[in-house]
């Protein structure tokens, strides 16, 4: 009985194993004579999740020893994670393909596409038209093998938010199979990259040697206008894009130039060199080993980004050597990094994006044995900064200025066009006799500095945010000296004339200097001005228009004693705070031969107890 029913059983396996192939070869004739054509289409668009239409001629070769379709008049139409429109656009397609046997998976031989327009987008999510599956519902589909691809000028238009990048040009790939020596699979493509013209060109292991169980090596050379990138790598599994290992290096005129190759925002520079190693896996990517310089600059560091959240995170540890200001910006981008002699302005007038702060976050240690702005070092810079929904704050920012101490902390709210800053900046013991000067042998002032801005303003850049300022500058002498001669010119006496004519070196003690300056809607009004020597008492009032940065200010010398020929009129400090100007008010003037000086000490514990409040 047990055989009977063994026998039976087989009987009917047999019998339906028989009929089901009965019934795929007559499926396949029919499919071949061009029956079920329309459910054929539907079952494709089913599996591929998204409309397909063929509007040309079909023709299947399923029952053969290399299955396989060539179809014409194709357009493929958005999955529904995108918006409504077409991802191709395809005059033929040709595919032939591999059933899985033995321990071959399911692949594609060969695929063949003419006259095709590819209409490819990822939003700023990373949601694209070119995936598989729904990354919501549990990430990619990967890819499968391709065995040959053959693409001859294909129209391709890709507009990713993500990385930032649009391309509207010509691309081919192809790679030719042969015996051993099998030539590499390349893609090869110009048009224009971000809004400039832009040529490609990528080659990688021969597609027939590919292999999900092992990586696949690839190169690629990219170049636009003067900007130039390459580098070798692997992708971890072919075909998988989310898992690669890669180095580069670009040169180029211009790091931010680097924008129409990568999508990555950068600042102005000049001529630079850049290298490092990416390492992506899934939606992290990591920059480790990177090395920029640009004029007498560098940078190093490592930089990694993290998009898995939906807004993306970038951690930084960068450090540097020497960093001079005037190597960053504009002028440098244009060949000019020393200051500009004829420029009106003082204050940076360069901007952030306010946008560019709000797109994502961040968290970035800086370190710099040594930044110059201008003409002055600054030492032992340390910097942690913060993006947060929109809001930056450096803090806390510390470096050695003159064998003094900065410290600062900042803030930009940039979640509107118009950020709002606060700004508070620290500096005590800065040693004035060691400033750049034009005669650094001869200072002509020397002691001790203190001072602190404790300002609010608005705008993306510190030109705007000063000419916004409201709050308190100010800063304090406790002691220190004076060349003589200038003290004595600020009361304009026969003493004066006779050291600034001679240039003789003397020396006045500073007793204290205070200056105290209320800054409201940018412009600063002295509310003290006091430099106390042990000669003279100098006094100053007026104010700085930050928008325009133009001086307006009155100072006048009062002896504490006798002096000859002395001329009773201000001196006006004029012009802008990048060009100076001084000169006196004849009209407003009164020659006395002899002033016997009677101006008395400076009450200077008062004046610095009522600065530092």
């Amino acid at each position: 009985m047990t055989r009977l029913m063994v026998h039976r059983g087989l009987a009917v396996a047999l019998a339906t194993a028989t009929a089901l192939i009965g019934a795929a070869a007559m499926l396949a004739g029919a499919a071949d004579a061009g029956y079920f054509r329309d459910a054929l289409v539907r079952y494709v668009a089913a599996r591929s999740g998204r409309q397909i239409q063929v509007k040309g001629p079909l023709h299947t070769h399923l029952f053969s020893r290399h299955p396989g379709f060539v179809a014409e008049q194709v357009t493929i139409r958005n999955p529904p994670w995108m918006p409504t429109g077409l991802t191709a656009e395809i005059g033929r397609v040709s595919l032939t393909f591999a059933w899985p046997w033995a321990n071959h998976s399911f692949g594609i031989e060969s695929l063949v596409m003419d006259t095709a327009r590819l209409h490819l987008e990822r939003d700023a999510t990373g949601h694209a038209n070119w995936q598989l599956s729904d990354p919501d519902k549990g990430g990619e589909a990967g890819l499968p093998l391709i065995r040959s691809l053959s693409m001859a000028n294909a129209r391709v238009e890709l507009h990713d938010e993500l990385r930032h990048l649009r391309f509207d040009g010509i691309v081919s790939a192809q790679d030719v199979r042969a015996a051993p020596g099998l030539p590499p699979f390349r893609i090869a493509g110009e048009g224009d990259l971000n809004g400039r013209p832009a040529a490609f060109d990528i080659t990688a292991d021969p597609l027939a040697s590919a292999s999900h169980d092992k990586p696949f090596a690839f190169a690629f050379d990219e170049r636009s206008g003067d900007s130039h990138l390459t580098g070798r790598g692997f992708l971890l599994r072919s075909f998988d894009f989310n898992a690669l290992d890669s180095r580069f290096d670009a040169t180029g005129a211009n790091l931010k130039d680097l924008y129409f190759l990568t999508g990555v925002t950068l600042v102005n520079t000049g001529r630079f060199h850049l290298s490092g190693k990416v390492s992506r896996r899934g939606k992290l990517s990591q920059f480790s080993e990177l090395a920029v310089s640009s004029g007498q600059s560098d940078m190093q560091g490592n930089v990694s980004i993290d998009s898995s959240s939906g807004r993306p995170k970038l951690d930084a540890d960068l450090r540097s050597l020497i960093l001079r200001m005037s190597d960053l910006g504009a002028r440098a981008a244009a060949g000019n990094p020393e200051p500009d002699p004829q420029s009106p302005l003082l204050l940076s007038n360069a901007s952030l994006n306010p946008g560019t702060l709000r797109r994502g976050d961040a968290a970035v240690n800086f370190h710099a044995r040594r930044v110059d702005i201008g003409h002055l070092p600054i030492h032992s810079v340390a910097l942690v900064l913060t993006i947060k929904q929109g809001v930056m704050v450096a803090a806390p920012l510390s470096a050695e200025v003159s064998e003094g101490k900065l410290t600062a902390r900042v803030k930009l709210d940039a979640n509107s066009d118009n950020p709002a800053a606060d700004v508070d900046l620290t500096l005590s013991n800065l040693q004035l006799g060691l400033l750049p000067y034009k005669h650094p042998e001869a200072p002509p002032l020397e002691g001790v500095l203190r001072a602190r801005i404790s300002v609010t303003g608005r705008g993306s850049s510190v030109h705007q945010i000063a000419a916004t300022a409201n709050g308190k500058v100010t800063a304090i002498i406790p002691h220190g000296s004076i060349r003589a001669s200038l003290a004595e010119l600020t009361g304009i006496d026969l003493r004066g004339l006779r050291l600034f004519l001679t240039k003789n070196p003397q020396q006045a003690a500073i007793r204290c200097g205070v200056a105290r300056f209320q800054a409201q809607d940018g412009n600063l009004t002295a509310q003290t001005m006091i430099i106390d020597t042990d000669a003279m008492i100098i006094a100053g009032l007026g104010s700085v228009h930050l928008d325009s940065e133009a001086l307006d200010l009155e100072i006048r010398g009062q002896p504490k004693g006798l002096r000859f020929l002395e001329l009773h009129t201000p001196v006006l400090v004029r012009g802008t705070l990048a060009k100076p100007s001084f000169n006196i008010q004849p009209r407003h003037s009164a020659l006395k031969l002899i002033d016997r000086g009677v101006a008395k000490d400076a009450d200077c514990g008062s004046l610095i107890a009522a600065a530092e409040t």
